[in-house]
């Protein structure tokens, strides 16, 4: 037999399977099928879930670790965090610093080395980076979270009203102490810096981390995009430890999860997730009345920005093409894009 010929006329198969789908444009789970880009080392989605949280475990400790032998490094020990002064200007600067390498030791650094423990092709490709369906899906993610402010205020009123054990309630004052003197504008450069550290970065390692590593994870477990994205944006909102924010910060998890799940890039999600950020950021930094408690927002307008966003998301999947191979497009999927039993 062959086997040239034989590989030669499967590829001919597959591509005129594609181009009679295109024709049809029949854009279902059996369509679109490409060939394979990549090679699963790891293709038990468990194995793969256990491989991201023991790697993402081991960064936990090393960014703990690093973080107090920096500020050990600047005079600043261990006991000294128990009564933090944040008036201090050179104790800000630190922490900052601190802040930064967190964002890339533990959200972009485990997403990149699960990518790289697992897949064989184009780890960057694996995780997201690629063009959206359609341009326009760009902009409609930052309409949608921008829209989605009032609706986020709102919810987050409502968290608030939830009662918090006294330890928690602790680490939320800290939280927003914390939060409240980094964003304090001390020069014109200051508000450069905050938005870097506190938009921009954790725009990008946090969407490598959950959307791109995890959210791939869940989804291939639950065989459910919802079912994925709903549980990614959980965990998601809980590792902030941060709880009187939690159910908008879930809210805007699933959001986020949608844009790149039906856009088929993580470059939508990254470039909302910033917006969203970067908003944040600039209007703490001048009304910082909004860290310690949400804006109260009329209930209509509330609901108003609420359904805006779901027909976002809704115009959002009717515009989408994507497939499981389009976001897993890896040899986990049978020709018939559906992932293999």
């Amino acid at each position: 037999m062959n086997f040239n010929n034989l590989k030669a006329n499967h590829n001919a198969y597959l591509a005129a399977f594609a181009r009679i789908c295109r024709a049809a444009n029949l854009h279902t789970n059996i369509c679109l099928y490409q060939p394979m880009r990549g090679h699963l080392r790891i293709k038990s989605p468990l194995s793969q879930l256990g491989l991201f949280l023991g790697i993402f475990g081991v960064a936990y400790i090393l960014i703990g670790v690093l973080s107090v032998l920096i500020y050990q490094a600047n005079g600043i020990s261990i006991a000294s965090l128990e009564t933090i002064d944040w008036n201090n200007p050179h104790f800000i600067s630190i922490s900052k610093w601190v802040q930064a390498l967190s964002s890339v030791f533990l959200f972009i650094l485990p997403a990149y080395l699960y990518a790289r423990f697992t897949f064989t092709g184009n780890y960057s490709y694996f995780l997201g980076f690629r063009n959206a369906e359609k341009a326009n899906m760009y902009v409609l993610a930052v309409v949608g979270i921008l829209l989605a402010i009032p609706f986020v205020f709102w919810i987050g009123k409502l968290n608030e009203g939830i009662p918090l054990p006294e330890g928690l309630t602790k680490l939320e004052q800290q939280a927003g102490q914390q939060m409240a003197a980094f964003l304090k504008i001390r020069n014109p450069f200051d508000i450069v810096v905050n938005v870097f550290i506190i938009a921009l970065l954790p725009a990008i390692g946090e969407e490598l981390c959950f959307r791109g590593a995890l959210q791939r994870i869940l989804i291939q477990v639950t065989r459910n995009p919802w079912a994925g994205i709903v549980l990614t944006a959980v965990l998601f909102s809980a590792l902030h430890l941060q709880f009187s924010g939690f159910l908008p910060r879930m809210f805007l998890g699933i959001a986020l999860g949608a844009f790149y799940w039906f856009s088929g890039s993580i470059y939508t999600s990254m470039i909302a997730h910033f917006v969203n950020n970067a908003v944040q950021v600039i209007w703490a930094s001048y009304a910082p009345d909004v860290i310690e408690k949400n804006p109260e927002i009329p209930v209509l307008a509330a609901i108003a920005s609420g359904i805006v966003v779901w027909a976002i998301l809704w115009f959002f999947q009717k515009q989408s093409t994507v497939t499981w191979a389009k976001v897993y497009h890896t040899d986990e999927l049978t020709p018939f894009d559906q992932f293999i039993a």
